[in-house]
């Protein structure tokens, strides 16, 4: 007998106060349904008006076991595509078919994908502070507890919301002004001392995140390469990545890309060329498990290693399916992580305790001394407790951090 979609809910929720979006796929089969992520954190209701007027209309009476098809119907019926919206929306019903898939195996996903190529999935963690002190203590906090690669920033990517400096012309508006000399100096001499205090046997890492030039970007990984970075990451911006190839040939640091990628014509050069180490789509913004797999696998034919973005702003179920494809995946370079922690596990980047996510969301896979578990049921392992989602209401406000400018107020890539 033939399973089909009998219904397509979507969930919005927000236990942390980041904006989630889950899709629950129902089936024509009593009880069985599946989870997915569709999070744009900051258009979710866009997302859901897509999925509801548009996206669940045209799946409703699918076969549940034709992924490949369904994702190619999702992806072709709007004619024009690859943009965040229509792909998150079709990842939430991805994922969840892949859910389902499991839970008719009775398989976890990556059994699906291949099988274990390991036990558990190596990750690294964000620290940031006010100074260098509170940084390398924090990095020490995470060493306690297993972590051997962290993500060093000091006071984010540079500058903080508000009105304009004195520098800018007359009238400019508020903003996230940058001082892109001031940027890479200070994050030069805090390499510099992290290295001092806590030694070379931690990785660290850099997100530029696309805020500097790529003349500067040169120069830039050029004076961090004496501190052994593991990776240098979203040091060229998207629209500009023909600049990679000049980056590659300049400097030895590894190099990681992608969290902003939408559409396969940015990364295939920069893979087939081997001009990155590390592949860094969120993927539920290329679409879901199934263009994430297939990329994971591309990736692994030229070198390129897989460490998916794993930031806050998307759902524990989007974690899970980033674990399941690590789990599965030869080519796992490292996994960002932002998920759960040990009960008693504190520290700076952590806004208190995480109780409403694990309420919300029971199942997620677990951190233990370095390493994130799945859990092993069927399917992707996650569940969703609807009472308790609707307690936290997302929030529709506009959003600020994304407008950075440079000195004189133009508007920067964020």
């Amino acid at each position: 007998m033939t399973i089909k979609i009998r219904d397509v809910k979507v969930i919005l929720t927000a236990p942390e106060g980041i904006n989630l979006v889950v899709v629950k796929v129902e089936t024509t089969e009593p009880g069985l349904y599946g989870l997915g992520c569709a999070t744009f954190a900051y258009r979710h209701l866009a997302v859901k008006c897509l999925i509801d007027e548009y996206i669940k209309p045209l799946v409703v009476g699918q076969d549940v076991s034709k992924i490949e098809q369904i994702w190619h119907l999702m992806h072709h019926n709007g004619y024009w595509r690859n943009g965040p919206i229509e792909n998150n929306a079709i990842s939430g019903i991805d994922m969840a078919l892949w859910d389902i898939k499991g839970k008719l195996a009775n398989m976890p996903v990556y059994d699906l994908l291949g099988g274990k190529c390991r036990e558990g999935v190596p990750i690294y963690r964000h620290v940031d502070g006010r100074d260098v002190n509170e940084i390398c203590d924090n990095i020490l906090k995470y060493k306690e507890q297993g972590i051997t690669t962290v993500r060093c920033q000091c006071g984010g990517y540079g500058g903080t919301y508000g009105n304009a400096p004195s520098t800018a012309p007359i009238g400019s508006p508020k903003g996230v002004y940058l001082d892109s000399n001031k940027y890479m100096r200070d994050t030069v001499e805090l390499f510099e001392e992290i290295r001092n205090r806590v030694g070379y046997d931690i990785g660290l890492c850099h997100d530029v995140h696309e805020r500097i030039q790529p003349v500067e970007a040169i120069q830039f990984a050029q004076e961090l390469e004496p501190f052994k970075l593991f990776f240098l990451e979203d040091a060229i911006p998207l629209n500009q990545g023909e600049w990679l190839r000049q980056l590659r040939a300049k400097t030895s640091i590894p190099l990681a890309q992608g969290e902003l990628f939408n559409n396969p014509y940015e990364w295939r050069f920069l893979i087939t060329e081997q001009l990155i180490d590390f592949i860094r789509v969120h993927i539920s913004q290329i679409g879901g498990i199934t263009p994430a797999h297939k990329l994971q696998i591309f990736a692994e034919q030229f070198g390129v290693k897989t460490a998916w973005h794993g930031p806050g702003d998307m759902s524990p179920v989007a974690h899970a399916a980033n674990i399941h494809i690590d789990l599965a995946a030869h080519n796992l370079g490292i996994q960002e992580w932002s998920g759960t922690e040990p009960p008693n596990f504190v520290i700076q980047d952590l806004k208190g305790p995480r109780e409403a996510l694990i309420d919300v969301f029971p199942g997620l896979p677990e951190y233990k001394d370095g390493y994130v578990y799945a859990n092993d049921k069927p399917g992707l392992g996650v569940e969703i407790n609807e009472k308790e989602a609707e307690k936290y209401p997302c929030e529709n406000v506009v959003t600020t951090w994304t407008q950075t400018r440079l000195r004189d107020g133009t508007l920067q890539t964020p």
